[in-house]
């Protein structure tokens, strides 16, 4: 099968919607199929083969976070042309109301369509303000996924229309059994040490990271030997001026990492902690941890406790209560047999994320939306793109 997949965010900066197509597309690669990706990135950006830039984006506040889109009649004609010489048997488009690539190319497909959603929003400003094309981007949509219950709500609720819930997916053998960074996890003692993890944008409100230093400064006096290791973007000065000064060597900020390195930093530390207060409709990184086979403990956000399985394989606690993470985070600690049976727990629940069978069962999609529009061609009749 020949298969496009178009990214509405660009390549150059990390993200959960990059990272999911990329993992997609190899799967899809490992199963035999043909797949070209479409995305925006800088023309001298490193790209895997299976790449096509359409150009550098632009940043812009969506969602409560930034995002790095294309859009306007340079982009349009890129994806026009790459839909062309493609020739696909299908098209699949990742949020597709973002106005990016993956809007440009629902509009210019002449073939069957196949979107998914990621995220939860309801409304916002964009959408509200361009209801009218929305609705000819969802018309020409021939599947719908979403990647949550939460994101299936949304397409129930306020876009007319359902969608088959299919899961995130997380390349297991990348991040069972990989190596720990030197020098890490370090010492356990109940009562004295452990390490935590923390992986994103900690200066991003709605990642929670204010709610971890809080319970980390808190517990510290009581556990000499914990640590702290923090990755993601950010300044390194800003980091460490969230913390009291007498601390501060007890944090270890690693910065950005490549995939190779998170997959490593998840293995480096006996919890890792996701303290994030809304906004999301899965919780990738919470998979990744459980395929590192680190002990997870996460805010009780409803995406969150449907990955963990209510809490059987990851410990909940209060969204935004700071004391009640310390509580868990101190008594997981403490307790070696309590996280080795979260952890077991985790390994159960990840098999189902395992890309390859993700992949599957959006080849199943695929082929329902191929069978649907029976060889017709759409015509491209809409404002300027004819």
């Amino acid at each position: 099968m020949r298969i496009g997949i178009v990214c509405p965010y660009s390549f150059d900066v990390p993200g959960g919607v990059q990272n999911h197509v990329m993992d997609l597309a190899e799967a899809l690669l490992g199963l035999g199929h043909e797949v070209s990706v479409l995305a925006p990135a800088d023309e001298d950006s490193a790209l895997p083969p299976y790449v096509v830039s359409a150009g550098r984006a632009v940043p812009v506040p969506y969602n409560g976070s930034v995002a790095r889109i294309a859009f306007g009649p340079v982009s349009t004609a890129r994806v026009r042309r790459w839909i062309t010489r493609g020739d696909f048997d299908v098209l699949h488009v990742h949020e597709p109301l973002t106005p990016s690539l993956s809007m440009l190319a629902v509009l210019c497909a002449r073939g069957p369509v196949v979107a998914t959603f990621h995220t939860a929003m309801t409304r916002s400003r964009v959408l509200s303000a361009a209801q009218g094309a929305l609705q000819i981007v969802l018309e020409r949509i021939t599947a719908r996924i979403a990647v949550s219950a939460l994101a299936r709500k949304v397409q129930v609720e306020h876009m007319d229309g359902g969608a088959v819930e299919i899961p995130n997916g997380v390349a297991v053998a990348k991040f069972a059994g990989v190596p720990p960074l030197p020098g890490w996890p370090g010492e356990c003692a109940p009562g004295t040490g452990g390490t935590l993890g923390f992986l994103g944008r900690f200066t991003e409100p709605r990642k929670g990271f204010p709610i971890l230093r809080d319970a980390f400064v808190a517990l510290a006096p009581h556990r000499p030997g914990l640590r702290l290791l923090v990755a993601g973007p950010g300044d390194a000065d800003e980091l460490y001026g969230r913390f009291p000064a007498a601390l501060r060597d007890r944090v270890t900020f690693l910065g950005l990492v490549s995939e190779a390195d998170k997959a490593r930093m998840l293995r480096s530390v006996h919890l890792y902690v996701a303290p994030n207060t809304g906004g999301e409709s899965f919780g990738m990184i919470l998979t990744e941890a459980l395929a590192a086979g680190t002990t997870v403990v996460a805010s009780d956000l409803d995406a969150f406790r449907r990955v963990l399985d209510g809490g059987r394989a990851g410990q909940l606690f209060p969204t935004g209560d700071a004391a009640a993470l310390g509580g868990a985070l101190s008594e997981l600690l403490d307790d070696a047999d309590r996280r080795a049976g979260l952890t077991a727990c985790g390994d159960q629940v990840v098999a189902n994320f395992d890309w390859p069978v993700v992949a599957r069962r959006v080849l199943e999609v695929y082929a329902a939306a191929i069978e649907a529009t029976d060889g017709r061609v759409m015509d491209q009749e809409w404002a300027g793109l004819g």
